[in-house]
């Protein structure tokens, strides 16, 4: 019997046949749905140790499963991987940078799919109690009601939110200049 249980939600057999075959051989069982309600149960039922979404999905979309993970705590804790051939349809519905889960580009390589699961098994590792994600930009929250509600919790969870913003900020930084230079090395 393996100790870990892969759910892939996918409506196309091949996408869940080729996940199956990218994933490194492991004491680990590949579980599959091919609809978004199918893939619900199967997160009640299994609680797997990570959940690969498609976002297009018959009877149940990716988003609205996305969404009743975001609504349980014990189902946040699971690493979860979206999975979407085209990353603009993901982001309407949650803006980046995906802090909580990974995405993946269809089609993707077994280098790339191997990454998406490291990366989301670290932010899920990250993330804290009963996050709930939203869709929708919430107003900030004015000072004295701040103040008076920031537990310690959150502070740090918003500190190491920023550290991460930062590092982004400073990686995009060195990728411009980088960009930057190699233009002017070729009108030279």
């Amino acid at each position: 019997m393996a100790s870990h249980k892969i759910l892939v939600i996918d409506d196309s057999r091949v996408i869940r046949n080729m996940v199956r075959d990218m994933l490194p051989q492991g004491n680990f069982e590949v579980l599959e749905a091919k609809d978004g309600l199918e893939g619900m149960a199967s997160i009640e039922q299994e609680l797997p140790n990570l959940i690969m979404l498609d976002f297009l999905l018959p009877k149940m979309s990716g988003w609205e499963v996305f969404q009743k993970i975001q609504e349980h705590a014990e189902y946040q804790k699971i690493p979860l991987v979206l999975m979407s051939g085209r990353k603009e349809e993901v982001t309407e519905k949650i803006q980046e940078p995906f802090e909580f889960f990974e995405f993946v580009e269809k089609p993707f390589e077994k280098k790339d799919l191997v990454s998406a699961i490291k990366l989301a098994m670290a932010k899920a590792k990250k993330r804290p109690a009963t996050v709930k994600v939203s869709s929708t930009p919430q107003a900030a929250p004015s000072t004295a009601t701040a103040n008076s509600a920031v537990n310690p919790e959150e502070m740090a969870a918003m500190k190491a939110q920023m550290a991460k913003m930062q590092a982004e900020i400073d990686a995009l930084k060195k990728q411009t200049a980088q960009i930057l230079n190699f233009i002017k090395q070729k009108l030279r």
